[in-house]
């Protein structure tokens, strides 16, 4: 059963509603440009049938959806949480969960697209270009850390390095802020991507021509730790990235 998620993290960033929603229509259209018929047709979280009525991925539509989402009490230090999916034919089920906008110093902001199907595996080429798909959002979101994962290979780094979910680590691939790339070690068997805001992808896959086993996977992580590229952000965050 397929499995895999790409997200990213970071710390304190405040943000309007109509800045977040400007990130998630840049996001949602890029995707779009990667793969039309995976993502398309995207519904707001709810009951998750293909009755739902289709959301425009504009940014005053998500705006408004934000908006009707989170109405509790201090947004401008909780942040704003809302999700989104798309499920078409020949194509993976597809979330897209966004938490962001929040000052608080102990809560982390974050994003992440995950993949699941019973039909569709990880020969597709939606999948294999899941490392381009996360320079894609490290870049319209700016995070700090983020990696490409699937579930056996996320659990084994965990239990290895006794990692909370949040913690920095690699999977497939790791993208890894301005800061933080900076410190990464040359060598490892993989492709180096740059980003548009310094940053870097590390990609395990290759541009996903070879599928890492676990213990590379392991072994890159050890590395990357070594070198303090996957240092947790210092906490109470004083800012976004390391």
């Amino acid at each position: 059963m397929l499995n895999v998620v790409v997200n990213g993290f970071w710390g304190l960033r405040g943000e309007s509603v109509a800045a977040v929603a400007e990130r998630w229509a840049g996001t949602l259209t890029a995707l779009g440009d990667i793969d039309g018929p995976t993502f398309g047709g995207w519904h707001e979280a709810g009951d998750g049938t293909a009755s739902d009525p289709v959301l425009e991925p504009a940014a005053p539509a998500l705006a408004e959806y934000i908006e009707r989402k989170n109405t509790g009490p201090d947004l401008d230090v909780a942040g704003y949480t809302t999700s989104l999916w798309a499920r078409n034919p020949a194509a993976a089920h597809v979330s897209l969960a966004v938490h962001a906008g929040s000052t608080s110093r102990y809560a982390m902001n974050s994003v992440a697209l995950a993949f699941r199907s019973r039909e569709v595996d990880e020969t597709a080429q939606v999948i294999r270009r899941a490392p381009e798909i996360l320079r894609l959002l490290a870049e319209y979101w700016e995070f700090d850390t983020g990696q490409v994962y699937d579930r056996p290979q996320y659990r084994a780094v965990a239990e290895r390095f006794d990692l909370e979910n949040s913690d920095p680590r690699c999977g497939r691939a790791v993208f890894l802020s301005a800061g933080r790339a900076a410190l990464a070690p040359e060598g490892l068997p993989a492709t180096y991507v740059r980003t548009a805001h310094g940053g870097l992808v590390i990609d395990l896959t290759r541009g996903g021509a070879e599928s890492p086993d676990t213990e590379t996977v392991i072994e890159a992580n050890t590395l990357l730790r070594a070198a303090g590229a996957l240092e947790r952000l210092p906490v109470p965050f004083d800012r976004a990235t390391l």
